[in-house]
């Protein structure tokens, strides 16, 4: 195998990124770099096997209190140890009732604001944001004993945690269109009207979305953000300790919030759920747990209540059973299309179709520490959906619509959940985060132009490695071509007919079609091509699956690994191959052997 690798002029297996860029192990010089674009932020799962998301700090000048942030009567004293083994900290210090620190800021949402504090004369402070209807929300932090005080009804939740040298990070988290953040240096619980002059330590406050304080992330005079963001390429850990480069379509999460279950747009029957009870796929302490109540019903739920005209729809969410082992996704309120889960053995219970809509691709995904993603599709044919939920489930379900079969829950078992998704489409893609309004992830490119020197243009071959699963839509793993349609070879699967294929175009003329003569699995596909003069041939695992002896070779200076020309196509790269000459077919069938 060795002196194949040595006769290729390209070899990418993807393990070197950097934002925009996906690097080459040969050449080594740069020139078989390919360009990657997707302008939206994404997740991954990264190799410790956890969810990788854009993280972010939306304040200005963190940790610069003296600038962008204004003090009603407070001074600030930089130069003070920090929590972090920097002089990085300020010395806050009150000058009498109601004076605080502040920032204007203008964002909406499921959000964390948290800030580095430690005992001075005042043992307490006291976090708060204003929203845009003026309203106040805070909570007070005891920063002697490192608990909580007062807490404002509106806010969803509160955290305090050690972080070293007499400091906590004190977090309140909300659903709020924000005008403004602040903290006060006071005297007690409840004291921020009462008298007297007192200092606190203060350090890096950041307002990030979602239910968790992200780690911490200093900014200047803009906002930073992190993480899987814009252009960032996404080595995904989530089949093997080996990444692949995921490249995805355009996807829309429509749920509105795909991990805040208390608001919009959800609505809960005979269960109690309560915010940031488990560790979830993030690694981070961020899961809603869901507890079915004690009255006799089907009804134990959460569902949505948007409306959203989608045809094909599927749904999914992160479940970690917690002591009840059955569960439903139901389209629950135009149908009642259901499908069926039992974690007992990791099955599908029943696909129930009915009302107009078929509910197909039942699927339990392992994502490690107990934690499953669990989704379905639901087809309309004669129905608009009008939201989907989760249902726990009787143990004696195995049919029908999940609101036929009426059962009791003990007030303590349930599961952990995390990450709802309903997006347009026959299977899920990977987590789409919101915070309060529909997201997009954009579709991803990745690229390689000028490729002249490296494909061969009378003869030549190319291989790919992909991760193959159905889909609902036509794929293209790898394309060589001209930068046009007119000329190109490339690898593809044809959804309509199911099969792989190679496709030849010269001057816009076809000039050949090699497909597989049976369906193809799922699973690892090792697909090569070789290209000459009135000499095609492919190869997948090892086995020769079709030829075309009467093609002409097109112009070739671009390559696209899976997309064609700006398009997205869902495609786990594991590795790709390009020689500048016809390898043999017993090379072929080497390099594509299993």
């Amino acid at each position: 195998m060795s002196n194949i690798y040595d006769k290729s002029s390209l070899v990418l297996i993807p393990s070197g990124t950097k934002t925009g860029k996906v690097y080459s192990q040969k050449p080594t010089n740069g020139d078989g770099d390919f360009t990657f674009t997707r302008s939206s932020a994404a997740t991954r799962v990264n190799a410790d096997g956890n969810i990788e998301k854009e993280t972010g700090n939306q304040l200005l000048q963190s940790n610069t209190f003296s600038t962008t942030w204004y003090n009603s009567g407070t001074a600030l004293t930089s130069g003070q140890a920090g929590y972090n083994g920097t002089n990085d900290a300020w010395l806050a210090s009150r000058g009498g009732a109601f004076n605080y620190v502040a920032q204007d800021i203008s964002t909406s949402g499921v959000q964390s604001y948290s800030i580095y504090a430690k005992v001075g004369s005042f043992d307490w402070i006291f976090v708060r944001v204003q929203n845009s209807a003026s309203a106040y929300r805070g909570a007070y932090f005891d920063l002697s004993s490192g608990s909580v005080g007062a807490v404002d009804s509106a806010i969803i939740d509160t955290k305090i945690e050690a972080v070293g040298n007499g400091y906590y990070r004190c977090t309140i988290i909300f659903n709020e269109s924000l005008n403004r953040v602040l903290f006060y240096p006071v005297p007690s619980n409840n004291g921020v009207g009462t008298s007297g002059t007192g200092t606190i330590y203060i350090q890096d406050a950041q307002v990030n979305q979602g239910l968790i304080a992200q780690e911490v992330i200093t900014t200047t005079t803009s906002a930073v953000y992190g993480g899987i963001t814009d252009n960032v390429p996404r080595l995904d850990y989530t089949d093997s300790s080996c990444p692949a480069l995921l490249l995805e379509p355009q996807r829309t999460n429509v749920m509105g919030n795909s991990e805040y279950f208390n608001g919009t747009p959800y609505a809960v029957n005979n269960s109690a759920i309560s915010a940031n009870q488990a560790i979830s796929p993030e690694g981070l302490q961020n899961a809603y747990n869901f507890v079915p109540d004690t009255t006799g019903t089907p009804l134990h739920r959460i569902y949505d209540t948007q409306s959203a005209s989608i045809q094909t729809a599927t749904h999914s969410i992160f479940i970690k059973p917690n002591g009840h082992n059955y569960y439903a996704l139901r389209e629950s309120a135009t149908t009642g299309a259901s499908i069926g889960f039992d974690f007992t053995d990791n099955s599908i219970i029943t696909e129930y179709s009915t009302g107009g809509c078929t509910a197909s691709n039942g699927k339990i995904e392992n994502y490690g520490n107990g934690w499953y993603r669990i989704s379905g599709t639901f087809t309309f044919t004669s129905a608009t959906p009008n939201g989907f939920g989760l249902y726990a489930a009787a143990s004696n379900w195995t049919s029908g619509d999940v609101q036929s079969v009426s059962w009791a829950g003990n007030g303590v078992n349930g599961a952990y959940i995390y990450g709802a998704q309903v997006e347009a489409g026959s299977y899920p893609t990977s987590y789409i985060p919101t915070y309060g309004s529909s997201v997009s992830r954009v579709a991803e490119t990745c690229s390689k132009t000028s490729a002249t020197d490296l494909i061969g243009q009378n003869e030549g071959s190319f291989y790919a490695e992909i991760d193959f699963t159905d889909t609902d839509a036509d794929q293209m793993y790898m394309t060589l071509s001209d930068g046009t349609s007119n000329n190109r070879i490339h690898i593809g699967y044809d959804y309509t007919s199911n099969f792989i294929y190679c496709n030849i175009r010269v001057a816009g003329s076809a000039q050949g079609l090699i497909t597989t003569p049976t369906s193809p699995s799922d699973g690892i596909k090792k697909i090569a091509v070789a290209y000459a003069q009135d000499d095609y041939v492919m190869y997948i695992n090892g086995t020769q699956v079709g030829s075309d002896a009467n093609a002409n070779v097109p112009t070739l200076n671009r390559i696209d690994i899976g997309n064609y020309w700006a398009t997205g196509y869902e495609y786990p790269v594991k590795q790709n191959l390009l020689f500048k000459t016809r390898l043999t077919n017993a090379e072929l069938a080497d390099l594509t052997t299993l």
